[in-house]
């Protein structure tokens, strides 16, 4: 069993039940657990004393999307895409992404899935859960095979083929739910439990708009007899609540949910910002969590704001949607336009963000040994380098994070006791050649007629 010892200026642990910071404290990893956390200077096979860092649990991006927002990176900012100002979901993301699957050869699709996976251990995640069609079982190789902590949910959808016309409302086309069911119940047989367990199954029906009662319910009903996640799209656009009160009796997409039985403790939803307050209201008393993820937002000029959901009692953790997969600069946003948004600059404080993507985000999975540093925990750290110039002087390692650090300060990523990343750089593969063959494999998405068509501007 390999030992490693890890220095830390500053170490985010939890003592009765609370977070704190401890000073010059070393880490201690006997193989894939810690071991301890102690003042002196364990032996270890293994040492890295470096002094500076500020070491914290392993991050958790419990939402993300590496290949459909790929398609769109640099393409959709600034308005372009959105036909009539409105989300590019529907014009963008589902259509390509689905023309993808069968465009790209197997190769490709490993690619672009390792560059995302590159992208996100470079980010500071440890934990990522990814929603993506289910004709991508690559995402399940390149997070095996890479080192990744990995909840894949592939998606289910009452049509493959969702539309949404001029007025923004989805229409369905045929049934494809239980279709879907199966295909996710042959990737949960082939990849549930994979690499020691690292590579896991979560449950995702695509949205309320996307999926009808019956799918809803039958994966509901699969996920608790399985005792995985649910996670899902909730209520990310005004169309989406418009589309959801036309066909459910006036329902919210919470209300539709919750009278399908799926707001629950075990739902994950993304995004919800045009949740009313009743409907915030609703998700705190059954104990669902929001997944908010800022900046996929603000690009459209409109506020997801961590505080409103917070503010109401509901589990709130923080994700990158894929847009953007630095996870510090996701909490630094969704500090900003928190305190923005509130009017209020405590708001969405620095131990709250933290805890979103550490204690929280671990509870709302139930992983008690996930996102903490204690004796017992697995070993997922992710280690700050806090002495760069833009992080100095320092007088709260914790508020600094938060409003000063971003990716490049990401020194290390340890899952499992393994470094991933160390010095920024990633170790066990060629960067340069991860980039350059996943961003040509997405080129050739862009080179589509129906791409550039969808790129036009509004």
């Amino acid at each position: 069993m390999t030992t490693t010892a890890l220095f830390g200026s500053w170490i985010l642990t939890r003592r009765d039940g609370s977070s704190r910071v401890e000073r010059d404290r070393w880490v201690l990893i006997e193989g894939t657990r810690i071991a301890a956390i102690t003042p002196d200077r364990p032996a270890a096979d293994v040492i890295y004393d470096r002094p500076g860092r500020l070491v914290l649990p392993g991050l958790m991006n419990l939402h993300n999307h590496c290949f459909s927002e790929a398609i769109a990176r640099s393409h959709t900012e600034d308005g372009r895409g959105r036909k009539g100002g409105r989300s590019i979901v529907y014009t963008v993301l589902l259509p390509l992404s689905k023309t993808a699957l069968t465009l790209l050869t197997a190769q490709e699709r490993l690619a672009v899935a390792r560059l995302g996976i590159l992208q996100l251990l470079k980010g500071g995640a440890t934990t990522v859960m990814e929603p993506f069609r289910n004709g991508l079982p690559e995402m399940f190789e390149a997070a095996e095979a890479m080192g990744l902590r990995f909840y894949g949910a592939p998606y289910l959808f009452s049509t493959a083929d969702a539309k949404a016309g001029p007025d923004g409302r989805v229409s369905y086309a045929g049934d494809d739910g239980a279709a879907d069911l199966a295909a996710w119940n042959a990737l949960h047989a082939r990849w549930e439990g994979r690499a020691e367990g690292r590579i896991r199954l979560a449950m995702s029906p695509h949205a309320t708009d996307t999926c009808g009662p019956d799918l809803l319910r039958a994966c509901a009903a699969r996920a608790r007899e399985l005792g995985v996640p649910i996670t899902t799209h909730l209520a990310q656009s005004d169309d989406e609540i418009a589309t959801i009160r036309a066909r459910y009796g006036g329902r919210s997409p919470a209300e539709y949910l919750d009278w399908l039985g799926l707001l629950a403790p075990d739902l994950l939803a993304a995004h919800c910002i045009a949740s009313s307050d009743g409907d915030l209201r609703l998700m705190a008393a059954r104990g669902a969590t929001v997944l908010n993820c800022p900046r996929v937002f603000a690009r459209a000029g409109r506020s997801a704001a961590f505080g409103r959901f917070a503010d109401h009692g509901i589990r709130t953790l923080v994700g990158t949607d894929g847009y953007n997969m630095d996870l510090l600069g996701e909490l630094n946003a969704a500090s900003l336009i928190s305190k923005i948004a509130a009017g209020r600059a405590e708001v969405a404080d620095s131990t709250a963000l933290i805890d979103a993507v550490t204690g929280q985000a671990a509870a709302a999975i139930e992983r008690p040994d996930l996102g903490v540093l204690v004796p017992g925990a697995t070993a997922d750290l992710t280690v700050v380098d806090m002495t760069h110039p833009h992080l100095q002087p320092l007088h709260d390692p914790l508020r600094g994070l938060i409003a000063l650090a971003n990716r490049a300060n990401v020194a290390q990523v340890i899952v499992d006791g393994r470094a991933l990343i160390d010095e920024g750089r990633y170790l066990a593969g060629d960067e340069a050649a991860i980039t350059r063959e996943g961003a040509a494999a997405i080129e050739r998405i862009w080179d589509l007629p129906e791409a550039r068509a969808a790129f036009e501007e509004a």
